[in-house]
């Protein structure tokens, strides 16, 4: 049992690895991922000297890795992204990393223009420029078809416009309907996108998309193994070519 400690600098190599050490399997694993994350905001912050989660391993778990989508595919489906209801519910997905049922049942005042802030599912995100664009094409659309509409969903369908319910799921995911690229892919690369670009740190995946613990460090240890990967794909490139650079 590790002793009780005041503060992150008390906190030892020891310390850590009797952490890691109090479990098995893939737990092991998630705690030093977590406990990385920890240390490496804590230290950016100022509030420790050093991080002793350094060079600390555990045997690596065999199982599934999320993978990126290939561009082809993403491509594929925004161009496929024809009508204003289409291009929303895609750039939801893709940029916001969306699932259908957040899609289908955001409401028209989640979507701050004023402030360029947008909720989806209960976590509030900045409004980007394409989403934006999106919003606004189809808000224009939706108050043009449907003037007098009372529902306070964001999409509407022809039957919905005279309900006050969501869309259906089928008319939400029909977006990306027999694409490689479906929505549900679409969020996955992208969350997996984000894991890529900030170190593979679970904390900032959970502080920009509101996910829970459990899946931001899938999405982390995921990424750290692509990575890994395309070191050693680098580094056995560069020895079968000689270059010691």
């Amino acid at each position: 049992m590790v002793q009780s400690l005041d503060h992150l600098r008390e906190v030892t190599r020891e310390d850590v690895i009797a952490v890691r050490d109090a479990v098995t399997g893939k737990q092991r694993e998630s705690r030093i991922v977590a406990l990385r994350s920890l240390f490496r905001h804590a230290k950016k912050d100022g509030q420790i000297f050093r991080n002793p989660t350094i060079r600390i391993r555990v045997p690596r778990q065999i199982g599934g890795v999320l993978q990126a989508l290939v561009q082809a595919d993403i491509d594929e489906a925004i161009a496929t992204a024809t009508t204003p209801d289409i291009r929303l519910i895609v750039a939801l997905a893709a940029i916001h990393a969306a699932r259908p049922k957040m899609i289908r049942t955001m409401q028209v005042e989640d979507v701050d223009l004023a402030n360029r802030r947008i909720t989806i599912g209960g976590h509030v995100r900045p409004l980007d420029d394409l989403t934006r664009r999106a919003v606004l094409d189809w808000l224009g659309h939706r108050r043009n078809r449907w003037p007098n509409t009372a529902n306070p969903h964001l999409l509407i369908t022809q039957k919905t416009a005279v309900e006050l319910g969501p869309a259906g799921k089928l008319w939400t995911t029909r977006a990306t309907r027999n694409l490689t690229a479906t929505l549900e892919l679409l969020r996955v690369d992208r969350q997996l996108e984000e894991a890529l670009t900030h170190r593979a740190d679970p904390l900032h995946l959970a502080l920009v998309f509101g996910i829970d613990e459990k899946t931001a460090i899938r999405y982390a240890d995921s990424a750290r193994r692509l990575l890994e990967t395309d070191s050693e794909s680098l580094n056995a490139v560069k020895v079968s070519r000689g270059d010691q650079s």
